[in-house]
């Protein structure tokens, strides 16, 4: 079995996959913080199958893009399990484990999570039967790059993520070639997807020890930038 942990967004999604099936999955979509939430989550999904944690092959866990705190929280949790028992992290990017949502789809398939000051962390995937292949690599971008850039593939395209009811009448409006987005079930980042993902890593030796993995920002954190901002008027 693999845990498949995301606390990447404002979702916060475990689950226990095995080779063939989802085996369970537990995932809260409120404004609680992933600190308060994410290990209860986890024991409340081994106590409720009464399967035991020295069974997992790894923990796989989403390196980003997406929150500062979130991502933090989901590398803590991942580490503490791996370290205690003596397994490996599989790192598994936000962007594509949200992809994997879509399945078997001739569409680009465009997941976009809310970077705020209207930007989005993003990426553009193709659907090969099982498995995707990157057309655009993840990225935090001005969403009006990213449509321009969609505009020049002309193709169709399905959008996932939260960043849909932020940008979906603009999306609607500066895009011109034909595009949909996703149903409610399938928009937001699931666990299971992480997991089943996490199977192909696993079996292409993709796994790290503990100490080795570390999140992916994509770019700077907000006191980041006002340290920088700080630092360019004090040297004026």
């Amino acid at each position: 079995m693999i845990l498949a942990i995301d606390s990447s967004s404002l979702v916060a999604t475990v689950a226990i996959v095995s080779r063939d099936t989802v085996i369970a999955e537990y995932t809260t979509n409120l404004e609680k913080t992933h600190s308060q939430t994410l290990l209860p989550m986890i024991d409340e999904i081994f106590k409720m199958t009464g399967l035991d944690k020295k069974n997992l092959k790894a923990v796989a866990v989403t390196n980003g893009p997406g929150s500062f705190t979130g991502l933090r929280i989901g590398a803590a949790t991942a580490k503490g399990i791996t370290l205690a028992l003596n397994i490996p992290i599989i790192s598994i990017p936000t962007l594509e484990a949200t992809a994997y949502n879509m399945n078997f789809t001739e569409k680009l398939i465009c997941p976009i999570m809310d970077a705020r000051r209207h930007q989005v962390y993003t990426g553009i995937f193709r659907c090969k039967e099982t498995t995707l292949e990157a057309v655009m690599p993840s990225n935090a971008m001005a969403l009006e790059d990213l449509l321009l850039e969609l505009n020049k593939l002309g193709e169709e395209v399905v959008f996932i993520g939260d960043g849909i009811p932020v940008f979906k009448d603009e999306i609607d409006k500066e895009l011109n070639v034909k595009h949909f987005f996703a149903r409610q079930p399938f928009a937001r980042q699931r666990a299971a997807c992480v997991g089943s993902l996490a199977w192909d890593y696993y079996d292409e030796g993709k796994v790290m020890d503990s100490d080795a993995f570390a999140p992916m920002y994509y770019r700077l954190s907000q006191a980041e930038r006002e340290k920088n901002e700080k630092s360019k008027c004090q040297n004026i």
